[in-house]
């Protein structure tokens, strides 16, 4: 604000001396309100319309195997929490979340308006496919029914299949770390699960494994998305993913360290 008042101030002084440097400082600086209040008001539009149609897909999918259960009902109630929503947010996400239960539910038009809505921007896109992921696979497992869906998603998003695969893949082996996990998850799997994470074959090169590395890390970084407007309350799964993006990397770099 104080380069708007003195940028203003500035050219006023230079066509009226100090009074037009007066009224050049109070034009800069009503200018900059008026820009902020525009700013933050593009931002909460586009998390508000970032939680609708993120409640309203995940009731779509919840019904992609022909029944909405109360497991995946207590879900949705969870995620309130995870996300940390207001009353009002949440009264929006409930109407939501039953507004793409409903059997005339236009999923297409969802998926494009959201598309508009965030700029087609790719870390928002992955970022809200990886909801409807971990809202479907809590117990780390996604059924036939729900895979399909998801691909649907992801191509309603312009998004590749194998974005699922990667997200699908981030989710099980997040699974088998906590307590208690997969115990059936073998160190194979994981090593071709760390590879699907960071979207490479194993045949990359050390120097083309860091690149893809980086570039998500840097794609996902929580302060890069929260800037472009991601809700604050989604900054947990978005250090979760850069966790598990990190995570797949060392998995690999062991691997071909031991291998060497």
């Amino acid at each position: 604000m104080l380069f708007a008042i003195i940028f203003g101030g500035l050219i006023g002084y230079a066509v009226g001396r100090f009074p037009g440097f007066l009224v050049g400082a109070a034009i800069g600086a009503f200018l900059f309100q008026r820009i902020k209040q525009r700013l933050i008001g593009k931002i909460q539009n586009l998390q508000a319309g970032f939680i609708e149609s993120m409640f309203a897909v995940m009731g779509a999918l919840c019904k992609a195997d022909g029944v909405v259960s109360r497991d995946e009902i207590q879900m949705a109630e969870t995620m309130f929490a995870r996300f940390r929503l207001n009353e009002s947010q949440k009264a929006m996400a409930r109407d939501a979340f039953n507004r793409g239960k409903s059997p005339d539910f236009d999923l297409d038009a969802e998926l494009n308006q959201f598309l508009q809505s965030t700029g087609r921007q790719p870390a928002f896109l992955q970022m809200f496919l990886q909801v409807q992921v971990s809202a479907v696979a809590a117990d780390g497992v996604v059924h036939p029914a729900e895979h399909e869906m998801l691909v649907r998603i992801a191509r309603g998003l312009g998004l590749p299949e194998s974005q699922v695969d990667q997200l699908e893949a981030m989710l099980r082996g997040a699974h088998a770390g906590q307590a208690g996990g997969s115990p059936n998850y073998s160190t194979g799997q994981q090593l071709e699960d760390a590879y699907k994470v960071l979207g490479v074959s194993p045949s990359v090169s050390d120097t083309e494994l860091k690149r893809a590395y980086r570039k998500l890390m840097s794609e996902n970084h929580p302060d890069k998305l929260a800037g472009r407007g991601m809700p604050e309350s989604m900054r947990e799964m978005a250090e979760e993913r850069t966790r598990e993006i990190s995570h797949a990397y060392d998995v690999i770099k062991e691997a071909r360290k031991t291998a060497s």
